[in-house]
């Protein structure tokens, strides 16, 4: 497996990646597509992860054959299909729609520091997932999801929290994932070792 870098993303073979900014440590994997969207220092998705409009903060695990941010037809003209906006695909006198297009772009999704975004998962344009919540596999959000939430099913809702609140806002208020490199590997035997409370106390949160 190559080292990862902080100087440029690794991007496995066969991906599309269309005007997309990376961070520090971040890996895209085989076959994905990252269309419009940033990721933030040390997050990565794994193979065939299709992510379109999306603002990624740190450290998030993206797994396999997600859908974040995926884009909608026009519902309410008589068509839905893509002519109306592709129109220069189909007839050389007219351009495409590019007022759609930038409607599209800045319906963005959100996915905050510390997530997990199981298998398969698909997350709608405009929703927010919060600092440390897991997204199950298969599920469709559909709505924001709080910090530390726990959330599956289709639509997706919640099952419980990850930790007590009181835990959760210590943890928001450490805020780790904005340490420095060579600090994180100086507690890295700590936050193999630790639960996230004894985590805390021995960190100062």
């Amino acid at each position: 497996m190559p080292k990862l870098s902080e100087h440029e993303p690794l991007i496995h073979e066969g991906c599309e990646i269309v005007e997309a900014v990376f961070g520090r440590f971040c890996e895209v994997g085989k076959f994905s597509r990252v269309l419009y969207s940033s990721f933030d220092d040390y997050s990565y998705c794994d193979r065939m992860a299709d992510i379109a409009n999306t603002s990624i903060g740190k450290f998030a695990n993206i797994a396999a054959l997600t859908r974040i941010g995926p884009t909608d037809h026009p519902m309410g003209n008589a068509s839905l299909h893509h002519f109306l906006y592709r129109s220069a695909e189909y007839w050389d006198d007219t351009p495409p729609d590019a007022a759609f297009f930038e409607r599209r772009r800045a319906r963005r999704t959100s996915i905050g520091h510390d997530t997990w975004i199981g298998h398969g998962a698909i997350i709608k344009p405009e929703v927010t997932i919060g600092h440390g919540a897991i997204v199950a596999a298969g599920a469709v959000v559909t709505r924001d999801v709080a910090p530390y939430m726990i959330v599956a099913g289709v639509p997706a809702v919640p099952l419980r929290e990850r930790f007590p609140p009181a835990i959760a806002d210590r943890l928001l208020a450490l805020a780790w994932w904005d340490w420095p490199h060579d600090r994180l590997r100086a507690a890295l035997d700590d936050f193999r070792a630790l639960e996230a409370e004894a985590f805390l106390e021995a960190y100062g949160g």
